[in-house]
């Protein structure tokens, strides 16, 4: 919602792209038939069809908008994140334009009780976390979508209907010029959590909703306070509410404030009634002055809901069409994310012929694991922020007033920010080598490490899997060459990335930053690499002929 006078794209900061409908050519009557259909141009699905094209898979995307969404939104962006869309290509405007950031404080009664420190270093390419309103989010994923030549956009196209057979899924789409349908061997569904796609089959998220109910609330403030994430509990301007506060690029600040359980709803998103309170959060609570202007405001309401089963023949239901999450601990773009490319690339790969289907199979153990660990972790911080029961309530207040005085008790307002899942007991990940006493398990990502000035890791991954190899020198068996080109010539490429400890090789990466240290390697160790940066084994002295039996593991094979 926006200030009366206002219209949906009027902004204080941020100017709205304009998406004109293109006539596609089924209208006109051509049959075509497409690889993959994403419905949903947003955060998850714009992700997904830049994956798909990282392996050189095209799709298409639909959505029923003439721009991008309104408002704020999802504003938090994870390191892990951050490092997917490195891979996409499309980092770099959203370090750009984002405020990074490594604290959080939290505040009782007007009084800092706990503060928390992200883990960061020099090692990280990226900052803990940032902050960037889904407006600029979207668009840069979107003009990235439209440099690939690999992504086709299709606006104001709303998906109205949806079947599915063992050979492919047919849309019914609704345009201003007309209705048709489009038919694709498979579908990724990431149209959010009122999911059209979702409900064409019939199909429901369980789980529980809470009580509480808090209003978003984007203002423009200039204000030196620095980018951090701020929680008030019982400021003594509004001493009943839960305030979050977050630094947004362009002087944007977002308030989000806790409703009472007999506030009605409704009355509480009247621009009067958000103008007092927020007035009220920037002069008595952030000590600011009234020299402020209102931008968008919305109503928000925690879930912890899944779907059974991501996967619905061939239809993969990615983000909120997936599962709702609540806000706290910034885990639903995030998740989503990752649902992104996790589904793109074992898509492509079944696409290319380089995977049977079963290995689509694998998506909804992952990431409805990796959900059910956002709940377990969210599900905490919502009862802490929004009380279910006048017992929880109790409890949490009991818990802040120890903080006061007693530091020991300040870790009960720790917010669990989100972490990167770990796929250790998916079908595509090898039981762990007991001999390694450090590095990243199998199903964990990689962990970065600095090379050198604007050198890491990271960076020298490429599109599809990687044997991380260490050596002194950059030798490597025969064998393993002989084994890396017999997959190479049956299409099953793995690139080699050697890591060595003395300079000299070409080709090589040089550990000047703990790298060996970091993985726990010797000469001789290795570890598979996935697309997505899961390990999938790791060796600590690599015998080549383990290397294709781990490769076809993690491609789905038996």
């Amino acid at each position: 919602m926006r200030p009366a006078g206002s219209a949906e794209t009027d902004s204080l900061y941020f100017d709205y792209p304009y998406f004109p409908f293109v006539r596609p050519s089924e209208l006109d009557g051509r049959a075509v038939r497409h690889r993959v259909a994403i419905v949903g141009a947003g955060p998850v699905g714009v992700t997904a069809a830049l994956e798909l094209a990282r392996h050189g898979i095209e799709s298409v995307v639909l959505d029923d908008k003439k721009t991008v969404n309104d408002g704020s939104r999802a504003i938090c962006i994870s390191r892990h994140s951050l490092e997917i869309l490195q891979q996409l290509g499309v980092d770099a405007p959203f370090v750009a334009k984002g405020l990074g950031w490594t604290r959080g404080r939290t505040y009782f009664r007007d009084r800092e009780i706990f503060r928390f420190e992200m883990p960061h270093s020099e090692q990280e390419r990226f900052l803990p976390m940032i902050n960037l309103q889904q407006q600029y989010i979207e668009k840069f994923l979107i003009d990235k979508a439209g440099e690939s030549g690999l992504v086709e956009l299709r606006w104001q196209s709303a998906v109205t209907g949806v079947s599915q057979d063992e050979d492919g899924v047919t849309l019914e789409v609704a345009t201003p010029e007309g209705n048709y349908c489009l038919q694709c061997d498979y579908l990724l569904a990431a149209d959010g959590a009122r999911s059209v796609v979702r409900k064409a089959f019939g199909l429901a998220l369980h789980g529980e909703a809470y009580e509480g109910r808090y209003v978003i609330a984007d203002i423009r403030l200039r204000s030196d306070f620095p980018t951090e994430r701020r929680a008030f509990f019982h400021s003594h301007a509004l001493p009943d509410t839960t305030i979050l506060v977050h630094k947004q690029p362009d002087d944007i600040w977002r308030i989000d404030y806790q409703l009472g359980p007999d506030e009605d709803p409704q009355a509480a998103v009247e621009e009067a009634s958000i103008r007092e309170r927020v007035s009220l959060i920037v002069r008595e609570v952030l000590g600011e002055g009234d020299d402020w202007e209102l931008e968008w405001w919305s109503l928000y309401k925690a879930h912890t809901l899944a779907l059974d089963d991501y996967r619905h023949g061939r239809v993969l239901f990615i983000g909120d069409s997936a599962h709702l999450v609540p806000i706290f601990g910034v885990r639903g773009l995030n998740n989503g994310l990752a649902d992104a490319a996790n589904a793109g690339w074992k898509l492509a790969s079944v696409l290319k012929g380089l995977s049977p289907d079963r290995l689509l199979d694998s998506y909804s153990p992952e990431r409805r694991g990796a959900t059910l660990d956002v709940f377990a972790n969210a599900g905490k911080s919502t009862r802490f922020m929004t009380p279910p029961s006048r017992g929880y309530r109790l409890m949490r207040d009991a818990a802040l007033t120890l903080a006061l005085h007693n530091n020991y008790a300040s870790g009960f307002a720790n917010p669990r920010q989100v972490t990167p899942y770990t796929y250790a007991q998916s079908t595509l990940t090898l039981p762990d080598d007991a001999d390694f006493e450090a590095g990243p398990i199998p199903g964990a990502p990689l962990i970065n490490r600095r090379l050198g000035d604007d050198d890491y890791l990271l960076d020298h991954l490429l599109n599809g899997f990687t044997l991380l190899h260490f050596s002194t020198n950059g030798d490597v068996d025969t064998a393993l060459f002989e084994r890396l080109a017999a997959l190479q010539a049956r299409g099953q490429a793995v690139e080699l990335l050697r890591v060595v400890r003395e300079p000299g090789a070409e080709g090589v990466l040089l550990d000047s930053g703990g790298l060996f240290a970091a993985y726990g390697a010797a000469p001789g160790s290795a570890y598979l690499v996935r697309p997505d940066r899961h390990v999938v084994a790791r060796w600590k002295r690599l015998d080549p002929a383990d290397l294709e039996p781990a490769l076809v593991t993690a491609l789905g094979g038996k």
